[in-house]
């Protein structure tokens, strides 16, 4: 009989002659084939065993694979300025790997669908049906285009929400979620500060020489782009930080997060201005205007309305910081009558609505605006730049998709401002979801002027944070619950 005390471990099979002939001949052919084939093979032995660990680890727990995608979400566009491969792709992948993994998790135990069991859920099912059914329009002349755009249009939204209503349906994964937003939005507005303090990197400048500089240096004065897609992107997704982190800094209690969410202001408002971008602005001030509506408080309405009249005020009828190039740019948003960009864009409009009035469905998704130029060539509709989100969706999916669009955003934002108002009672829950809300609709405000909606790392965000709007009353039934369990508990086991 052996010793109970000695325990086998991995080292002991190496005493195994066969496991050593077994390794020595793998070892052999692995490198004579990386020795005919090259770096390929060496790549592919050394990631193959990384990403079945990987999986493994996610089968585990898939929760992580979320956390994993958000935070990939905000970097994956700005490291396809430094790899020479399509990154997009690896959201998708990942994405799905989470399905998977959760199928496995659950393999032997009952996964509690009620979660996901909500109008949210067949809403944006709906809108990705509308999006599967555009493959056949008659409009359409590549297939390609479509499966390429699709993704951002509807695809993330229908994978994402029922994520995190299965995985991340818990108040600490909330907290998680603001957390590694308002981290990497931070840094996000570090690397915009030395973009244009210190220069773009030579990746960058690349970018810039080959295709970016046309629209990101003005006049002279380069608009900063961070890791994100483009200034455009990136203004409007800092300042929905910058608003979520001023309404989460005025109510938080606790002093390491107030500090917390007055830097995540800060460098969102920062990042917003140094993006150059006009539409952006309109995130602030139209999620402010709503959060003042949620409050349903005298003092809060009437502070929220001088605090928004003085800031339109500025922009509006002064010239005060002029002298810098971001003020004066966001300036111009207000008054888009002196805008020449802004008349051009209505006149792209009236070519849209010409066009559109005999094809109800639309010219086909992925087939509108520049972005189309790779892959249907110089047609009618990439010939016409669309600028807005919902101009986009107008031209890609019709009249009839752009009002299901509208539709589904609308009901979106009328129920979660009722969540808002009536169906939490945690007072702490209450701001994060009215934070969470406001910055929804700040998003789809400056997504008439800029097509952020739809792109990363915003995307993401914002079905995210509908996700969680949407599950309100169910974590608020989960707080409550908590706190009276803490507070019925016998005292002597409380620790």
């Amino acid at each position: 009989m052996g010793n109970p005390f000695n325990i086998p471990t991995g080292s002991d099979q190496l005493r195994n002659p066969l496991a050593i002939g077994t390794i020595l001949v793998g070892t052999i052919a692995i490198g004579y084939a990386i020795a005919q084939a090259g770096l390929i093979v060496a790549a592919i032995v050394i990631t193959v065993p990384l990403l079945f660990f990987a999986f493994y680890k996610l089968i585990q727990d898939p929760s992580k694979g979320y956390t994993i995608a958000l935070i990939l979400n905000f970097i994956i566009m700005g490291l396809t300025r430094y790899l020479p491969i399509k990154l997009g792709y690896v959201m998708d992948i990942l994405l799905i790997s989470i399905y998977i993994a959760l199928f496995f998790h659950y393999f032997n135990k009952k996964l509690d669908l009620t979660p996901v069991n909500n109008d949210l859920t067949y809403l944006s099912a709906i809108w990705f049906i509308y999006i599967l059914a555009e493959f056949f329009n008659p409009e359409a002349i590549s297939k390609t285009a479509w499966f390429a755009s699709m993704r951002g249009i509807g695809f993330y939204m229908v994978l994402a929400v029922p994520l995190v209503q299965l995985l991340y349906n818990d108040p600490k994964h909330l907290d998680k979620f603001l957390k590694i937003w308002g981290i990497l939005s931070i840094l996000a507005s570090v690397k915009a500060w030395m973009q244009l303090n210190i220069g773009p990197d030579p990746w960058e400048q690349k970018w810039l020489d080959e295709v970016g500089a046309v629209t990101h240096i003005l006049w002279g004065n380069l608009r900063a782009f961070s890791f994100y897609t483009d200034a455009g992107q990136f203004g409007a997704a800092q300042g929905q930080i910058g608003l979520v982190a001023t309404i989460m800094v005025f109510y938080e209690k606790r002093f390491k997060q107030r500090i917390f969410w007055l830097l995540c202001m800060i460098a969102g408002y920062y990042g917003m201005s140094s993006s150059g971008t006009r539409g952006a602005i309109f995130v602030p001030f139209a999620g402010l205007a709503l959060y003042v509506i949620i409050r349903k408080n005298v003092r809060v309405i009437v502070v929220g309305l001088i605090l928004l009249t003085f800031v339109y005020s500025f922009f509006r009828y002064t010239t005060i910081g002029n002298s810098s190039y971001q003020i004066f740019r966001m300036r111009s948003a207000f008054t888009p009558e002196d805008d020449a960009s802004f008349q051009v864009r209505l006149k792209n409009q009236a070519i849209f609505e010409e066009y559109l009035k005999t094809r109800p469905f639309g010219g086909g998704i992925g087939h509108a605006g520049g972005h189309a130029l790779a892959y249907t060539g110089n047609t009618f509709l990439s010939s016409v730049a669309t600028d807005s989100w919902f101009v986009l969706i107008w031209a890609e999916a019709g009249i009839l998709g752009l009002y299901l669009h509208l539709f589904i955003l609308g009901y979106i934002v009328g129920k979660g401002l009722y969540i808002c108002m009536f169906r939490i009672r945690d007072p702490d829950l209450q701001i994060k979801i009215a934070a969470l809300h406001c910055g929804i609709f700040g998003i789809l405000g400056a997504s008439y002027g800029n097509a952020v909606l739809g792109q990363f790392p915003t995307g993401l965000v914002v079905y995210t944070s509908m996700a969680y709007v949407f599950m309100g009353p169910y974590l608020d039934k989960m707080i409550l619950s908590r706190k009276n369990l803490i507070v019925t508990a016998d005292p002597e086991i409380i620790v």
